[in-house]
């Protein structure tokens, strides 16, 4: 794999809980559908991941990745346009994960903000275990291993790429620099040619001497776009032009998502933990009773009654679903009792039914097709266990790992 191949490369996981509902559709799944036609995406079953926190009950694991992985085909992440895998059928990950905990401080992985809130908010386990400490540094290890340029999260997993970011750097600090590095980046140079090599050299002293932003940007460019050198000589030139060694692990970028404003049923984000979901697989007739159930602005207590939208939950489903005219309906017979709530609830009835129907059939599709479902998983994981090892071989070799290896 080289640095080109790379420099486009997302990776995103979920832990495996099951059937998916709107808020992971919403949340998620649609910004991946989205991704995988503009990038080279390797979305992951992190089961490992739920090990950490179910590691007294593993049993309901197997099921929970079979129902996802039928959800995330039926929202339309597709496999021919992404990599899906398992994480467990990839263990080069754990191998990286174990080499990384040997150079990570302990107090990086104590200062993750999520370390402390997961223990407030499951008490009633025993997380004082490794596994729960150290699953940020195996987090790292999923993006690490597949060099993964862009990491798609929300505001509050930033931390867990930043922590990333830093274990890159120290791997590299570490291990980067070779005995014969400097001789070694100079014969790379020199195979660009002498144009080339002297435009990286112009620009490597412009990013070194005067610290210019916009050389280290156009020495980049340059080292990929060059046909004549192979992937580890361009990633060797990557780190004579930044000063540092060898660039073994790749610093990957936050890519920020919008913040789900998926509601569930009471007001409340839609949460599996607050009984509040619709399911993607929910059925047409459940779904309608759900949404006409809803609870609505107290203050009408009788159809004659004025309300406000904003203090109604089915208003923010209309703020998801419905168009500039239908909310000024909504807003304007709401306020002057022109229409009732069950009038207000049709058109997000309608709309939730639209948008789940496509998906349903899809899953119907899938789950009557089981040698399909695990042809796609297998065949993934074993797309992306290539792309693990060759990381982890120049790991092993970066560590002096290789052993009796010919």
């Amino acid at each position: 794999m080289n640095q080109s191949s790379s420099s486009s490369r997302v990776l995103s996981g979920m832990r495996p809980t099951g059937r998916l509902h709107l808020g992971h559709y919403h949340g998620v799944l649609k910004n991946w559908v989205e991704l995988q036609h503009q990038h080279e995406c390797f979305f992951f079953i992190a089961d490992w991941h739920a090990l950490t926190t179910h590691y007294d009950d593993p049993s309901v694991i197997p099921e929970s990745i079979w129902d996802m992985v039928i959800d995330w085909l039926a929202a339309g992440v597709d496999s021919e346009a992404a990599t899906l895998f398992v994480q467990s059928l990839v263990p080069e990950h754990a191998e990286l994960h174990l080499l990384l905990s040997m150079i990570t401080p302990l107090g990086w992985l104590e200062r993750v903000p999520s370390y402390k809130d997961q223990q407030e908010k499951l008490k009633e386990k025993d997380l004082a275990t490794y596994g729960f400490l150290g699953y940020p540094l195996l987090q790292s290890a999923d993006i690490l291993i597949y060099r993964a340029s862009q990491v798609p999260v929300g505001e509050d997993q930033v931390a867990h790429v930043e922590l990333t970011r830093e274990v890159a750097r120290r791997f590299n600090h570490i291990y980067g620099r070779e005995p014969d590095f400097e001789e070694k980046a100079e014969q790379a140079r020199k195979k660009m040619g002498k144009r080339a090599a002297k435009q990286f050299t112009q620009l490597q002293r412009a990013y070194q001497e005067q610290g210019d932003p916009q050389a280290l940007e156009d020495g980049r460019a340059l080292l990929q776009a060059q046909q004549n050198i192979n992937t580890e000589e361009r990633e060797r030139l990557l780190g004579y032009l930044e000063g540092s060694g060898r660039l073994i692990l790749v610093e990957p970028q936050p890519l920020l998502t919008k913040a789900s404003k998926m509601p569930g049923l009471d007001g409340q984000k839609m949460s599996k933990s607050y009984e509040n979901t619709i399911s993607l697989r929910e059925k047409p007739e459940h779904v309608e009773q759900m949404l006409k159930r809803m609870p609505t602005d107290t203050n009408r207590v009788r159809r004659t009654d004025p309300g406000d939208p904003q203090k109604c939950p089915v208003w923010q489903f209309h703020l998801v679903y419905s168009d500039d005219g239908t909310k000024q309906w909504v807003e304007e017979g709401c306020r002057s009792a022109a229409i009732g709530c069950l009038d207000c609830k049709g058109p997000v009835i309608e709309s939730v039914l639209n948008e789940l129907n496509p998906m349903q059939q899809r899953a119907a599709e899938f789950e009557a097709q089981p040698d399909l479902v695990r042809r796609i998983i297998t065949e993934g994981s074993e797309r992306a266990r290539v792309v693990a090892q060759e990381t982890m071989r120049e790991v092993r070799e970066a560590m002096s790992l290789r052993g009796f290896e010919s």
